[in-house]
């Protein structure tokens, strides 16, 4: 519960410590009279013209994100495919096949470290998508089926598109001269509220924490979904990968079931 409302509430949370903390100049400017910028239609261009840009820049990252949401399921289909595929394999010899079980748990291992490091090592996963490519060598040899070869190759052709593109995800900003241009557009709105002429002192308040720390939460939420596969306590919009971590169980029980068989 405690991390559910960390993970709902902490980037506002962090957005309004930085604005209380803008608020004392802004406090302090109004008492000595500094605030001198009368509120016109230029200044509220001026804000919207930030907000749109930040609009624009999170409609970007927004759609990487939701691209992301379906890794962690459709990485956990694939490698329960090649695992369960390779128990229906008509082999005479079951070394090989177990051998490619082994191999598939090994990747879907690689993967979840890889996560939980937040430290996608793509030379690490490639590594062990060639072990299972030649398991499956091994299994044409071995006589089984084209069509089942194939469908081997398939599932693994799909787990090394999502493994390179969430290595493209990872490794790239959204046009980073827009990150710029929002981060300077926010600076910019921030610094002209803090001279611009509000009565009474209360009001100005209030109007300066609120546009503030909408701007700042919105561009701490632009950071943070950029790289949607981070997870720990200091982030905050990450994608949901606990399939990957519930097939680990699943493995479990079937090479249970299949030792039990074996030993009956």
């Amino acid at each position: 519960m405690e991390i559910a409302i960390k993970k709902k509430w902490g980037i506002m949370m962090r957005a309004v410590l930085i604005m209380i903390v803008l608020l004392i100049p802004r406090s302090i400017i109004d008492l000595l009279g500094y605030d001198t910028v009368p509120i016109n239609p230029v200044v509220g261009a001026f804000i919207t013209g930030a907000i749109f840009t930040l609009a624009i820049i999170f409609t970007g990252t927004f759609t990487d994100f939701k691209e992301s949401e379906k890794v962690g399921g459709d990485l956990a289909a694939a490698l329960k495919a090649l695992y369960n595929d390779s128990r229906v394999l008509p082999v005479t010899d079951e070394a090989p096949v177990q051998a490619f079980r082994a191999n598939v748990r090994s990747l879907h291992r690689t993967i979840n470290r890889c996560f939980r490091e937040n430290n996608w090592n793509l030379a690490d996963v490639n590594r062990e998508m060639d072990r299972i490519n030649q398991d499956i060598r091994t299994l044409a040899y071995a006589n089984v089926a084209p069509p089942l070869i194939a469908k081997l190759r398939n599932e693994l052709g799909t787990i090394d598109k999502m493994s390179n593109r969430i290595e493209v995800i990872i490794r790239t900003d959204f046009i980073p001269a827009a990150y710029a241009l929002a981060e300077v557009a926010t600076g910019s709105v921030i610094f002209l509220l803090l001279f611009v002429k509000i009565d009474p002192f209360l009001e100005a308040a209030v109007v300066f924490a609120v546009i503030s720390s909408m701007l700042i939460g919105l561009l701490l939420l632009i950071r943070d979904m950029d790289n949607p596969f981070e997870i720990g306590e200091h982030t905050f919009a990450d994608v949901d990968l606990e399939t990957l971590t519930y097939l680990e169980g699943y493995f479990d029980e079937q090479d249970r079931a299949d030792a039990a068989r074996a030993g009956s």
